[in-house]
Order: C-alpha cells, then sequence, then structure tokens
C-alpha cells in the first residue's frame, strides 16, 4: 500500500493502515514535509516522477492520494494501480482545492457539504464516486468549522473503506450527473467581490488555518473593485 500525501490527515491514515495489519510499502512526501519514524519514505517535488519506484514497491496494488497537492498524471495513472482519493468537498459539485471550495461552499448558502472517496482517472476530482461521508453546515459554521468537520469525514471514509479498498470491492455510488465547478486559485480573485455577500464573514473565518492557507487569507482581504475605485 502506497501513501501520496502531507500533513495530519496522511499521517492519521498511514498510521490507521499499519494498526490494521496492512503494510505501508511507502509514503511519498514533499522534501519540506515533516515525517514520523517507523515508515518507508521518499521525499520528491514531484510524485509522477518517482512512477517506476512505486509500481516497484507495492505489494497491493493500492495506492492512496490523501491531503495531496501534486496532480497525479500519466504515467503514474497508467500502470493498473488502484489510486484512490479522499477529498474534502462533494464531488462533482465541488472540485479543486478544498479550501477554496469550502470558501465559495459557505459563500453559495450551502446547508450541508461532504467529504468523497473516488478513484483517480485522468481528469481533476472527476473520477468515479465510491464513497460519500455528508454532515451539515450549522448557520453559524465559519470556515474553520467546515474544514474541520470535513477532515473528521475523510477520516472516516478511509477507515471505513480501506479493507475495500484491498480487496476491490466497490460498487460506484449514484452522484450527480453535473458536471459542478472547479475550485482553483484562478477563483481567488473573485472573491473581492463577495465581500457584501451576508456569509463573507462566515467564509473568511479561517481560524487555524489561516498560515495554512496564506494566498486565501491575502485574498480575503483584498477590498472590493468598487471600494479600490474611489479610496
Amino acid at each position: 500500500m502506497i501513501f501520496i500525501g502531507g500533513g495530519s490527515l496522511l499521517w492519521r491514515a498511514v498510521r490507521s493502515a499499519a494498526n490494521s495489519g496492512h503494510c505501508v510499502d511507502l509514503v511519498c512526501v514533499r522534501p519540506e514535509e515533516t515525517c514520523p519514524d517507523g515508515f518507508p519514505i521518499v521525499e520528491v517535488d514531484d510524485v509522477n516522477s518517482v512512477a517506476a519506484m512505486i509500481e516497484a514497491t507495492c505489494t497491493d496494488g493500492v495506492v492512496w492520494s490523501i491531503n495531496n497537492p501534486t496532480i497525479l498524471r500519466a504515467p503514474l495513472l497508467d500502470l493498473g494501480l488502484r489510486i484512490y482519493n479522499i477529498h474534502n468537498g462533494p464531488l462533482p459539485a465541488y472540485r479543486g482545492l478544498p479550501e477554496i471550495a469550502i470558501t465559495f461552499a459557505i459563500l453559495n448558502g450551502e446547508t450541508h457539504y461532504a467529504a468523497t472517496l473516488h478513484k483517480v482517472d485522468h481528469g481533476i476530482d472527476t473520477g468515479a464516486v465510491l464513497d460519500i461521508e455528508e454532515f451539515p453546515i450549522a448557520p453559524q459554521d465559519r470556515f474553520q468549522e467546515v474544514m474541520l468537520t470535513g477532515l473528521r469525514a475523510c477520516h472516516t471514509l478511509f477507515e471505513r473503506n480501506l479493507d475495500r479498498a484491498v480487496s476491490a470491492a466497490f460498487t460506484p455510488v449514484d452522484s450527480p450527473s453535473s458536471d459542478g465547478a472547479y475550485y482553483g486559485r484562478a477563483r481567488l480573485r473573485e472573491l473581492c467581490d463577495r465581500r457584501g455577500d451576508p456569509d463573507f464573514a462566515r467564509a473568511g473565518g479561517l481560524g487555524v488555518f489561516t498560515p495554512l492557507y496564506p494566498e486565501l487569507a491575502a485574498a480575503l482581504e483584498q477590498p472590493a473593485m468598487t471600494e479600490s475605485v474611489h479610496s
């Protein structure tokens, strides 16, 4: 079993897999990642460049992409491995970067959200949906609360589906036929014009996540275009 990604969500999954008796063959992380002892690690800027190592090392055909900032591409995607991603957001409605998707979900007035387990294909968050963990967004919930609940939902999905991933005992679940929207960094420029939205303060309540998402925090601080013109 191979893991790709970073952060506490990744390491919770790695420990959970090991504690459940699964072989953690390799954990692929960025060079700046702080790694615990006891697991085989490869530090690499672009995990796609070590596709041959992943193929040679993986003993059960399973690869987990968890909190992984790198888009997976060929040849890694063409090796016949079963690659799964746990996305902090409902798919296909909120594809892309979780922090930006959550910001817009709050601005859009969503009252429910979800974490999604899906197969990784050649698109971005477009693979078959395998499981969903839904949760409500309360009227007072800020970004921080939605993100934290989403992270817990992600780990719930991992633990619930760990054995299924090894045995490939999945049946894709029904998901909306709409392509939804992609929430990447290009959407940040829209935030300055959403400052008048009634839920803007909630969307901008990054809390403990402020230092983790400096680009998002900066975009939320930008004045509206009309304010800039007349200032």
